[in-house]
């Protein structure tokens, strides 16, 4: 009869293993910024004073329903100056409450905190620019639905880089992507008279971009920032390029890619506010759905996702239990490439029907700064770059209906808006562990 010798597990005196010292209570195992508490301060104080004390004396009229509506509902009408002091001073108590804990307790905020305060700030500041406005209103459907729009490109950007990212590689090359989605789109689509058939190209354009950055940085092992600014410095020079020598050249023939048809589903289409949001969009608006649920389910629901996931966050670890750490990496910044090519055919097949010079505008690099709002997280992501294209479109709306805040501070709104949430409602976050690390085998 043989015995088996078992190794003492080490801890006390007895061989027991010890248990982890908790941190004391009320305080945390880490020490906590002072980033969040005094942005939200800094915010609340700013809202009371320009939003409530010095806030307009009109009434705010936000419209719900449309002509088209399968029912109507009335319009809501708030009292700016009342509704600016009351919600400024939930901010307050918001901003004091994170203050509290930080002082108090050493703790960080809930993650609901700086959720509601961003809800609540939004609601003040449009109640306030609407109250204004020579024209107090405005209609709120119209406003999301065209948020949601203008948010695509955002969405499928920052999909991109959840993939990228989620693999072990920072895709700084998404605005390259989208800006050579939207070229590809445009002259495929003018030469075939076939919008569909642009945008197929624009997934192949996009990940071309996305195979030179894998190439350089997975096999060549670059600097994977260096490579990405390079690359959209590339892809914004070559279509400039082409743009002025080929496609203003013979506009009909290179450059008249027609628009993809908004596709409408009978009654559901009809719903108020939620019936424009989901059920009228074109091919691009669904297939952002479609994207962030099969993305989603993909990293955290199946096995090819925790594989992805183990690369992203050990890739020693995963190279011991068999996965192709490289291979992994190579087809997921391509996947991704892919994606954020059907982001940019949206600006040359749904929003205009042409191309132009830096179409994307820069909405490569708000679309990172979605991806690390949404903490690197398929659906965050989804809602990081809905409130970005919420105040694309609300800088638009309000220069129309005439409000007294200059235009000039409005276009600078949405560019605004991702340096605060990024710098400052973001919190601690923490990305995949090997981000940006290159891997090599040996």
């Amino acid at each position: 009869m043989s015995t088996t010798a078992t190794a003492p597990v080490p801890g006390g005196p007895q061989g027991k293993p010890e248990k982890a010292k908790e941190p004391a209570q009320g305080m945390s195992a880490k020490p906590v910024t002072w980033k969040l508490p005094v942005t939200l301060a800094v915010l609340a104080v700013v809202a009371f004073i320009f939003f409530g004390l010095l806030g307009p004396q009109s009434t705010a009229k936000f419209g719900v329903s449309s002509g088209g509506d399968f029912f109507q509902l009335p319009a809501i009408e708030v009292p700016a100056f009342l509704s600016g002091i009351v919600l400024s001073l939930v901010l307050l108590g918001l901003a004091g409450y994170a203050l509290v804990l930080k002082v108090k307790q050493n703790r960080r905020p809930p993650r609901w905190l700086p959720v509601v305060f961003t809800v609540v700030f939004v609601v003040a500041f449009l109640i306030w620019v609407v109250g204004g406005a020579r024209t107090p209103s405005i209609s709120l459907a119209g406003l999301i639905a065209g948020s949601v729009t203008l948010a695509v490109p955002i969405v499928f950007g920052s999909l991109s880089g959840v993939l990228c990212e989620r693999a072990g590689v920072v895709n700084i090359a998404i605005e390259g992507q989208l800006l050579g989605g939207a070229f590809t789109a445009a002259i495929v689509a003018s030469v075939t008279d076939n919008p569909y058939l642009g945008l197929l190209a624009a997934a192949v354009a996009g990940a071309l971009v996305s195979m030179v950055l894998a190439v350089f940085s997975i096999k060549y092992v670059v600097n994977q920032i260096i490579v990405g600014v390079v690359l959209n410095v590339l892809v914004s020079g070559l279509t400039g390029f082409l743009f002025s020598t080929v496609m203003q050249a013979n506009k009909e023939m290179f450059n008249s890619p027609g628009r993809l048809p908004i596709i409408e589903i009978p009654v559901l289409s009809s719903i108020p506010v939620l019936g424009p949001i989901l059920f009228k969009q074109s091919v691009v608006g669904y297939l952002m759905y479609v994207a962030v649920i099969v993305v989603w389910i993909g990293l955290f629901k199946t096995k090819w996702g925790l594989r992805v996931r183990s690369v992203g966050e050990h890739p020693q670890a995963a190279d011991t239990l068999g996965i192709k750490v490289n291979a992994t990496r190579f087809w997921n910044v391509t996947l991704g490439g892919a994606v954020a090519g059907i982001g940019g055919s949206f600006f040359t097949l749904v929003a205009i029907d042409s191309f132009t010079k830096e179409i994307s505008g820069g909405r490569g690099f708000i679309a990172l700064a979605a991806m690390i709002l949404g903490r690197w997280n398929p659906i965050g992501a989804f809602f990081a770059a809905l409130l970005f294209g919420f105040a694309d479109n609300l800088q638009s709306i309000v220069t129309i209906i005439g409000t007294p805040v200059p235009s000039q501070f409005m276009a600078m709104l949405p560019y605004l808006v991702t340096v605060f949430a990024v710098a400052g409602l973001v919190g601690r976050s923490r990305g995949p562990a090997a981000s940006g690390i290159p891997y090599v085998k040996g």
